[in-house]
């Protein structure tokens, strides 16, 4: 049975106390980023959206391979949703930079100049494979889907007295540039694939989902999917799920446009088995 995720609002120095349409009610803290909590059937996802007032951390995560012991890696990506003129991404290194080099750059600051930053826009997309070092900059508004794992390790914060990990940073991080090529992409009003794996499979659709937009059965008999309004409402099962909301969609419920304006996602986690033989193919 579909029903709706209860929703978390963080707290951040670097988020706003105003937040867009249909979060629109003032805050007297900034909140960065507001969560749909992991349902029981799907651990393996986080669904947040995140809102910039300042400049994030420049950061990384790692992948399953060098995580903690019990702990998954975290491979990200970001719908950008609005972006004020002028707002920048870093993704990735301008080129291939020696561990030694970057730690002294994080150091002293001037590792701002070796990342790569990408002006965005509304439509813009990015999936960040694990170890790729980034950076979000200010006015910039973004749903983010991401393997369930909260280790961030921070090389460089602007100042800020926010501890560093910054021996664990170097340690996970790709010392070189992010592939626009095969990460990135822009959304162009029709139904588009996002992610095809290794980790998850993402799915972006105007108005109802395809046929072809969600067959948990055949990609590994997951229990649901999660549904992601991005506007409008959609219909899933007897349920109803709007814009601001985030709905686990049991498998075997049908999901329809309930309004003209209706845009969405949505995400289920690829299981071990189906991963294993996707992973060297099935990349964005």
């Amino acid at each position: 049975m579909t029903r709706l995720l209860e929703t978390r609002e963080v707290e951040k120095i670097w988020g706003r106390t105003a937040l867009p349409e249909p979060f629109a009610a003032e805050r007297d803290e900034p909140i960065g980023e507001i969560w749909f909590e992991p349902p029981p059937e799907l651990p393996e996802l986080l669904v947040k959206y995140l809102f910039t007032g300042e400049n994030l951390s420049v950061q990384v995560h790692p992948s399953d391979d060098n995580a903690p012991e019990g702990a998954s890696g975290k491979e990200e990506c970001w719908l950008i949703l609005d972006a004020a003129p002028g707002a920048k991404l870093a993704i990735g290194l301008e080129r291939e930079t020696a561990p030694e080099d970057l730690a002294q750059a994080a150091r002293d600051g001037s590792i701002e100049g070796l990342l790569h930053w990408h002006e965005v826009a509304a439509g813009d997309f990015f999936y960040l494979p694990a170890g790729t070092i980034h950076a979000i900059g200010s006015g910039i508004t973004l749903a983010e889907i991401q393997q369930n794992c909260d280790i961030t390790y921070r090389l460089y914060d602007y100042g800020r007295p926010r501890e560093l990990q910054l021996d664990d940073a170097i340690r996970v991080a790709r010392s070189g540039p992010y592939d626009t090529d095969r990460y990135a992409k822009r959304l162009n009003g029709k139904a588009m694939r996002l992610v095809a794996g290794p980790h998850f499979r993402l799915e972006f659709f105007q108005g109802s989902p395809g046929a072809n937009a969600w067959n948990p059965e055949q990609d590994g008999g997951g229990p649901g999917a999660l549904l992601l309004p991005l506007d409008g409402s959609y219909r899933a099962g007897t349920s109803m799920v709007s814009a601001g909301e985030c709905a686990l969609v049991a498998a075997g419920d049908p999901v329809t446009a309930a309004t003209t304006d209706a845009r969405g996602m949505l995400a289920y986690p690829l299981r071990a088995s189906l991963a294993n033989s996707e992973a060297t193919s099935s990349l964005p």
